[in-house]
């Protein structure tokens, strides 16, 4: 296994621990490495059921991955009215919707080609 691969795998279960910290539901990963002309290599998408929850998965994901790991976002967008939150985290790029803006979007079925694995909530 490549570091980068080891990182990404690490990143990935400490994203799914921040957002099952606060709750967040219908957590979905998505390869895109199969995929030609990607801007990453997987998609964590989960949901939550307002606002203040989308927050709360956020900053979460962010305070777990920076004390389990020392990363940080590249980027975020969408914290002010908090439907849609998107943290770059380069390699993975995780989606937290409200539940309507997901279905809205559905970006499941816009990378349709992508192997998908359902996280199931463990709580």
């Amino acid at each position: 296994m490549t570091k980068k691969k080891a990182n990404t795998d690490q990143l990935i279960t400490e994203i799914i621990a921040g957002i099952e910290k606060v709750k967040g539901e219908k957590i979905h990963i998505l390869d895109l490495r199969e995929i030609e002309n990607t801007v990453c290599d997987y998609f964590v998408i989960c949901e939550g059921n307002s606002n203040t929850q989308v927050n709360a998965i956020s900053g979460s994901i962010q305070k777990t991955v920076s004390k389990s790991i020392k990363d940080k976002p590249w980027h975020v967008e969408g914290e002010r009215n908090a439907e849609w939150i998107l943290l770059d985290y380069v390699n993975v790029v995780v989606h937290i919707f409200q539940k309507h803006i997901r279905e809205y979007y559905d970006i499941e079925s816009l990378w349709g080609d992508a192997k998908i694995t359902t996280i199931e909530a463990t709580y």
